[in-house]
C-alpha cells in the first residue's frame, strides 16, 4: 500500500519588479480614478493587495514616513514606493504619474464645470464620491490601527497623537516633532530586541 505524502503548495511567484513606465501608468490610474480624497487607501489597495509590488508592512512604513515629511502625503508615498522599486528614475515617474494625469483631468473638468453645475444631480454625485472615499479612508485607518494595537508602545503613541490632535487641538507639527523621535526610538528598540 503506497503511503501518500502531503505536498505543500508551491509559493505564489513573486510579481516582476515594475519599471518606470509601469509605475507611471499605475500611479496615473490611481490618480484619475480615486475621487474625493483617500488616495493613500487607493494606493494601498492597488500596490499591496492587487499588484503585490510592496508588502503591507513596507507600505505602512512608507505611509508613516510620507505623513511625517513636508509635502503632499500621497506624492511622498508615490516617491517612496517608486524609489523602493527602482531608484531615482522610478521615483520621479511615480510622482509624475500621481500628479500629471489628475492635473490634466481636473483642468479639463474645470472647463466644463459651469455647464455641469446646471444639473442638480451633479452635486449629489460629488457628495457620493466624497462619502465613498471617506469610508475607504476609515477602513484603511481601522486596518492600520488593528495592526498597531498589538504592540503596547505603538498603540500608546497612536492614542497620544489622536488625543493631542483631535481633542487638545495641538499643532500637528508640534505633535510630530515630539512623538516621531519617541516612536522611532521605540521601534528601533523593538527591532534590536527581536534580533537577539
Amino acid at each position: 500500500m503506497a503511503v501518500e505524502t502531503l505536498r505543500e503548495a508551491p509559493p505564489a511567484p513573486e510579481p516582476p519588479v515594475p519599471g518606470p513606465l509601469a509605475l507611471f501608468l499605475a500611479f496615473g490610474k490611481i490618480g484619475i480614478t480615486a475621487f474625493g480624497g483617500g488616495l493613500s487607501g487607493w494606493v494601498m489597495q492597488d500596490m499591496v493587495r492587487k499588484r503585490r509590488w510592496v508588502s503591507e508592512d513596507d507600505f505602512l512604513a512608507g505611509l508613516a514616513m510620507s505623513q511625517a515629511l513636508p509635502g503632499v502625503n500621497v506624492v511622498n508615498l508615490a516617491i517612496w514606493i517608486g524609489y523602493r522599486m527602482g531608484g531615482g528614475l522610478s521615483a520621479l515617474c511615480s510622482a509624475l504619474g500621481i500628479v500629471v494625469p489628475p492635473m490634466i483631468m481636473v483642468s479639463l473638468f474645470a472647463l466644463v464645470y459651469e455647464w455641469l453645475a446646471r444639473f442638480p444631480g451633479s452635486a449629489r454625485a460629488i457628495e457620493g464620491a466624497v462619502a465613498a472615499s471617506i469610508g475607504f479612508m476609515i477602513a484603511m485607518g481601522v486596518r492600520v490601527g488593528q495592526r498597531s494595537l498589538h504592540r503596547v508602545a505603538t498603540a500608546t503613541v497612536m492614542i497620544v497623537v489622536f488625543v493631542g490632535v483631535a481633542f487638545l487641538k495641538l499643532p500637528i507639527v508640534l505633535v510630530v516633532a515630539v512623538l516621531a523621535p519617541i516612536s522611532v526610538a521605540l521601534a528601533y528598540r523593538r527591532e534590536v530586541a527581536d534580533a537577539r
